[in-house]
Parts: structure tokens; sequence; C-alpha cells
């Protein structure tokens, strides 16, 4: 519910509420994080959608990933890689790939 402020400098300021539903992990990991920058939540809330407006969009590039990248992801998630018992071992199989 909105609440109006008197400020000196200000005739009035409305704070609005924000309310949202996140994992417990990713808000106290968050929350560390922040606190180690000197920042809480609310402050870097505050900060992201200053950038929003200031950037008339989001602060930071999104991608998606392109067909070749979703088929490397696929491949990977499927299990049917090679898989090497030291690194060694991984580094002749890719000089050896890498001559035929």
């Amino acid at each position: 519910m909105p609440t109006t402020l008197s400020h000196p400098r200000k005739v009035a300021e409305i704070v609005a509420e924000i309310r949202s539903r996140i994992e417990l992990d990713l808000k106290e990991e968050a929350t560390r994080v922040l606190a180690s920058c000197g920042l809480n939540v609310s402050d870097a809330i505050r900060l992201f959608l200053r950038q929003v407006v200031a950037q008339n969009g989001l602060p930071f590039e999104i991608k998606a990933p392109n067909a070749l990248t979703r088929a490397a992801m696929e491949e990977a998630r499927s299990g049917n890689l090679p898989r090497f018992g030291s690194v060694q071992e991984l580094f002749d199989d890719l000089e050896k790939n890498s001559q035929e």
C-alpha cells in the first residue's frame, strides 16, 4: 500500500513495496554477497531498477543459446560423451582426434 512521506526537499514521495518469491538459498547467498558490498537486498533492487530506467531495458545482455550450442548442451546431458581417468588422457585423446 503506497505511503506518503514528508521530506524537507520534496513535497511528497511515494514509496511502493515490491514482493517476489525466490528460492531461499538464492536469497541467502545474494544477501551475503550484497552485505560484503555494503548493500542490502532493497538497495540492490533499487539500484537494479534505476539502471533499468537509465538503460531503457535490462542493464545486462540476455543471451539465448544458438542451435549449435543447444545441440552441444543436449549431447552433454545425454551422458554419451567419452570419460577420461586423467587430464593427460583427455589431452591425448584431443591430440589423437586433431590428427585424424
